[in-house]
């Protein structure tokens, strides 16, 4: 049985929510390399009776989309399963991620004692610093969407298709068995 409208459903379902991500990714300015925009996909894999959805994005997305509670302080994220300090992640990552940040907004902190400017690695250093002890705040920006994608179409549009499919199943049979 072909779920044609079910796909349909299922397609429209996984567009809204990329489309709904990727602009919450810009208008959050969060979308300083393009690459965890560009690394969001959908895919509807479907077979003769049933249908999935999966969805990938970049590593990193599901820190920036939960947040991540820092190594003192989970005031930022307190509801993360993420939190830096665990040891588990990799070593040097956070500082490494934050000076290409810093370097592409051309971003610098002043020294307090003479006002001049620090070096890259030094405002990359204290930002990263800074982020790994008191983490980082949740964005949602694909968790929004997706739940509401999921009441907009998942709710209200799936079982109407699955009936249509049904339908069309019946009346396919009914006309091949006479």
């Amino acid at each position: 049985m072909e779920l044609t409208e079910v796909n349909a459903v299922l397609r429209r379902f996984r567009d809204y929510v990329i489309q709904q991500s990727r602009s919450n990714l810009s208008k959050g300015g969060k979308n300083v390399s393009k690459e965890l925009y560009d690394s969001l996909k959908g895919e509807v894999v479907s077979e003769e009776n049933y249908s999935i959805i999966g969805f990938s994005m970049a590593y990193y997305g599901m820190f920036q989309d939960q947040g991540v509670r820092g190594k003192s302080s989970s005031a930022k994220a307190p509801n993360s399963p993420f939190k830096f300090g665990t040891g588990t992640g990799k070593k040097g990552g956070l500082t490494k991620s934050i000076l290409k940040w810093v370097q592409v907004k051309g971003f610098q902190f002043r020294d307090k004692k003479n006002g001049k400017f620090m070096s890259y690695q030094q405002t990359g250093y204290l930002i990263s610093r800074s982020i790994f002890q008191k983490g980082i705040k949740p964005s949602l920006f694909f968790t929004k969407p997706f739940e509401a994608g999921y009441k907009k179409y998942i709710d209200t549009d799936l079982m109407k298709a699955f009936s249509q499919d049904i339908d069309t199943m019946i009346d396919y049979n009914l006309k091949n068995t006479k």
